[in-house]
């Protein structure tokens, strides 16, 4: 005799139609009815990890490739411990469907005083809380709750943020009809006339300037437009940048292309071929302090195409609705029929060569970036943590179809080992690479034994510089807070993964970092941790510039309060 289909299968079987096939989460006994349907079904797998926080960030890194991810923890201790990784998700528009499973009804219509509750009876205060970081949220009931899951999941999908679903736990069985149709999704919001009126005026923008920049962002893949823009740049021959959170949206081996733009802080070169193009056209772009030199870009409105994902304007008029992908295409049609304009010297960042006679000497913020760099290849998946690996990395090019994940606006240290879990589940055929600090990776070492269990034969090296470097950066480069415990960092992978094979090595000169990498990309299945050891306060030079910035900035002028635009950054 069949099984009756259920709530919790409804719920699952929308998820796969979406894309997911991973449900990240811990366990509680408030969600332990939902995962015994997990476990039935075998189309969708659970990954447990060890605790909700990084499960969060799996769940955000396996996002960004798949589409789609997924989060189940229990209601209160889980959803709490979870909410930072989705407020991450939500400020960089990454969607995550966090799935909570919380007391029934009857005992939720008690108000008895339930453990992980605040004891008020008040069963509805951490769904508030969740509402400020995700897109749209819903608490299930008997009457409408496969209309609540279909309208929670349309609207992540369209607005590509987290949504919130609250499954009491006498729920999970309810007997409900299986979909009969795919989940409806939201119709194309691009209004025809506002199109027309943005190509117009684009065009005429366009018609007579004698140079044209190019400059993308994260945005574009996330609103799924990376085909667009990759023909809009081969139809116009542009000459092209992007900022550093968007280093994925573009072929770095493209001859158009120039570098980062970081405002300031950008090459003398890249900054002169944004910022001086007569026509500059912006694809995705949101600039935050930490990707644009601290707000230092000059872009003149009156020679500006600026498009958004879901407006767009010529020269500060505003057009919309409008699609991010829709305008891109709009843009290429234009450079189709627009002569050719001369080809240029165009000067880009290539990345530094380091003499090999400095092989043996003691490894430096430099050589470590430049050893890597040499050591990445087409297809790998990697991920920078914020700080001196993101920014450390940023003055050298990508292999083509290298998949990149940094998170520059929440940077919450930590994010990326879990992130890289995710991620490398969501793209098995790629080769994980993560480089992560020793601060940041204390916060977080945990899912280290969770990767093992998963088999992901990740090269990850730990930058080994004696603690928070990036804060030192910024201020008390001799303080104490800064500090951090010291651990054997090869001996982890043993420890967390007992009985597993590993592969660990400790580097402290580009040699044996160039050695070490070798041995990690030839370990097959196997994890590879390298610790690299290098001065605590060799800073890489971007780095170094914004963290005098920000430093400034929290220090506000002398002798009066912030302003409201200041304390805003």
């Amino acid at each position: 005799m069949s099984k009756a289909f259920t709530l919790t299968d409804y719920l699952l079987e929308r998820l796969r139609e979406l894309g997911a096939d991973r449900v990240f989460g811990v366990p509680g006994d408030f969600t332990l009815a939902m995962l015994d349907h997990i476990g039935r079904d075998g189309r969708l797998q659970w990954v447990g990890c060890a605790n909700e926080l990084g499960a969060g960030y799996a769940a955000d890194g396996y996002a960004r490739v798949r589409g789609i991810g997924v989060l189940c923890t229990t209601f209160g201790v889980g959803e709490l411990s979870a909410i930072n990784a989705i407020a991450g998700s939500f400020a960089e528009y990454v969607p995550v469907v966090h799935v909570v499973g919380a007391p029934s009804r009857a005992v939720q219509a008690a108000r008895n005083c339930t453990h992980h509750s605040l004891g008020t009876g008040d069963f509805g205060v951490f769904e508030r809380m969740a509402h400020e970081v995700v897109c749209a949220h819903a608490t299930l009931d008997e009457h409408d709750a496969c209309a609540e899951i279909d309208r929670v999941l349309r609207t992540v999908m369209s607005q590509r943020r987290p949504g919130y679903i609250v499954m009491p736990s006498d729920l999970a069985d309810l007997p409900v009809r299986a979909p009969e149709a795919p989940l409806a999704r939201s119709s194309d919001t691009t209004d025809p006339d506002a199109l027309r009126q943005f190509s117009r005026d684009a065009r005429a923008l366009l018609q007579h300037a004698s140079s044209v920049s190019l400059l993308a962002d994260v945005l574009v893949q996330r609103m799924g437009a990376e085909p667009n823009l990759h023909s809009l740049i081969d139809a116009g021959d542009i000459p092209h940048a992007t900022l550093l959170s968007g280093r994925r949206v573009v072929n770095e081996e493209h001859p158009a292309y120039l570098g980062t733009y970081n405002g300031a802080a950008s090459e003398p070169a890249v900054r002169a071929a944004i910022e001086e193009a007569e026509v500059l056209i912006k694809a995705g772009v949101r600039f935050t302090d930490l990707t644009s030199g601290f707000f230092s870009q000059h872009l003149a409105i009156d020679r500006l195409i600026d498009i958004g994902p879901h407006a767009s304007s010529v020269a500060g008029r505003q057009y919309g609705p409008i699609e991010l992908a829709d305008a891109l295409d709009a843009l290429h049609a234009v450079f189709v029929d627009r002569a050719p304009l001369p080809r240029t010297e165009r000067h880009r960042v290539a990345g530094h060569r380091h003499d090999e006679a400095h092989a043996s000497a003691a490894l430096s913020q430099s050589t470590l970036w430049q050893t890597v760099s040499e050591a990445l290849r087409p297809g790998d998946l990697l991920i920078a943590e914020q700080g001196t690996s993101f920014y450390g990395l940023g003055a050298h090019r990508l292999p083509d179809d290298v998949l990149f994940i940094g998170q520059p606006l929440w940077a919450s240290i930590g994010y990326t080992l879990p992130a890289l879990l995710g991620a490398s589940l969501a793209a098995p055929r790629r080769r994980p690479v993560l480089l992560i600090g020793d601060g940041s990776a204390q916060l977080t070492i945990a899912e280290l034994g969770t990767m093992i269990r998963q088999h992901v034969n990740a090269i990850i090296v730990v930058v080994n510089n004696d603690g928070y470097t990036v804060e030192r950066a910024i201020h008390g480069a001799d303080a104490a807070y800064n500090d951090i415990a010291r651990w054997d960092w090869t001996a982890l992978p043993a420890a967390l993964g007992k009985g597993r094979s590993s592969y660990s090595a400790c580097a402290s000169t580009p040699a044996e970092l160039r050695e070490a990498l070798a041995c990690a990309r030839a370990s097959g299945d196997r994890l590879s941790l390298i610790e690299a050891v290098v001065p605590g306060m060799d800073v890489p030079p971007l780095l170094r510039e914004l963290g005098k910035a920000a430093g400034a900035v929290n220090e506000g002028p002398a002798g009066h309060a912030p302003t409201e635009a200041e304390a805003a950054g």
